[in-house]
């Protein structure tokens, strides 16, 4: 996979997550995805196209108009990304310096999604 092909296909993943109607996001989602796609974040771990979207639903319910938005270069070595992303709610910024780390399927499509939320805390003394 090419870091340009990759970074298309981690800018649409971020798209998905304001996409409307439910019924195009899943369809995006489906494009992108493996059907057993496994998804963990600080809140969530679970696996399959339909339970992320789902759990995107409810995400997005709760922030309508909020949208996700990749905020730095990718980092990418053996078909894994790593990037940041925020996400923009008007004029207001949430989940700063939050990253990502994707999986790649040979075929590219994304197989694992690991999410941290906000920057890491500095190391103390």
């Amino acid at each position: 996979m090419t870091p340009e092909d990759a970074a298309v296909r981690i800018d649409r993943y971020c798209a998905a997550w304001s996409t409307r109607p439910t019924r195009t996001r899943r369809a995006v989602l489906a494009a992108l995805l493996t059907p057993d796609v496994r998804y963990t974040d600080p809140t969530v771990d679970l696996t399959g196209i339909e339970a992320l979207a789902e759990h995107i639903e409810t995400v997005a319910a709760r922030r309508p108009g909020a949208s996700v938005h990749r905020t730095s270069a990718l980092d990418l070595h053996h078909d894994i990304a790593r990037f940041a992303w925020h996400i923009r709610d008007g004029a207001i910024t949430r989940l700063d310096g939050s990253i990502d780390v994707v999986d790649f399927t040979p075929d590219g499509r994304i197989a694992r999604i690991l999410g941290f939320f906000h920057a890491p805390a500095p190391r103390l003394p």
